[in-house]
């Protein structure tokens, strides 16, 4: 169900894009609205992770690290290749997952995971980034997340359009439009791009519950990564902010309709609901 909906989004999104082009350009702006995106997926596609870690800072971990040992057990369990590993030097206890596919997928965790999560609950953390990886969430999110920079390139397109003028041949067209595109189709893509995100970090859940073996490893990793989140700040760019397992920016206190990832108790009641039922 959790896919379909997805898939449902990702249309919409699309018919976002072709809507607003046309309004914009007609044929000729649909076209270039998406080969505009196409050209933003097929670079974060193969360079997204290089830069995602370089921006943290990434540190890659040897063999002989507990986490490295933890993400080659769960690796093994879920039958996927394994992912490289990295730690990134921040108190803020998170995590993310990246990379184009399984075989080309990396795991980081910060600093301040290893402090505050035993064992148990580290391996449900690190089984639900697992889960992204499966789960493609990465391409998903890629996809996503260029689509609505390709919309949002348009609404920019509007603004200038409107404050220079069109050519004689479109003297024609309602200026309304022009701005209903520069400020609805922002909001648009930002508010289906993020129900997308928070759609995946439910399945991801789920993945990781039946990797670990527990559902309450992840639940108990979860009630205490939103309570510090809260006190601890991260130092963390707002546009890799849905890759974290919880928000970096929660303290922020967003509503829930414009933040990257569902409320942490309704996934914290959704896992003891599994371990209830007997995953």
């Amino acid at each position: 169900m959790k896919t379909l909906k997805t898939f449902l989004l990702m249309f919409v999104m699309t018919i976002i894009l072709m809507f607003f082009g046309n309004i914009l350009g007609g044929q000729r702006g649909m076209t270039i609205a998406l080969l505009f995106s196409f050209g933003m997926n097929f670079f974060s596609y193969w360079f997204s992770d290089k830069m995602v870690l370089s921006m943290y800072k990434a540190q890659p971990l040897t063999q002989d690290s507990k986490v490295y040992q933890i993400v080659r057990r769960l690796a093994r369990n879920a039958d996927l290749p394994m992912p490289k590993v990295y730690i990134i030097n921040q108190s803020q206890p998170n995590a993310f997952a990246t990379g184009r596919n399984p075989k080309h997928a990396a795991v980081a965790v910060t600093r301040g995971l290893l402090d505050i999560l035993d064992d148990n609950e580290l391996s449900g953390v690190i089984a639900h980034e697992l889960g992204h990886v499966n789960n493609r969430d990465i391409l998903i999110g890629t996809i996503a997340a260029s689509m609505a920079g390709a919309i949002t390139y348009l609404a920019h397109m509007a603004r200038w359009a409107a404050i220079f003028g069109r050519s004689d041949n479109d003297r024609d067209e309602n200026p309304f439009a022009l701005i209903a595109t520069m400020i609805l189709a922002p909001i648009a893509a930002m508010l289906v791009q993020m129900a997308i995100s928070r759609t995946r970090e439910y399945k991801a859940d789920a993945y990781g519950a039946k990797v670990s073996g527990n559902p309450l490893y992840l639940a108990r990793a979860l009630r205490k990564l939103e309570m510090s989140s809260k006190r601890i700040p991260m130092s963390a760019n707002p546009a890799t902010s849905h890759m974290f397992i919880v928000n970096p920016l929660s303290a922020e206190k967003m509503a829930s309709l414009f933040s990257t990832h569902p409320s942490t108790a309704m996934r914290i009641a959704k896992l003891e609901e599994m371990s209830e039922n007997g995953l």
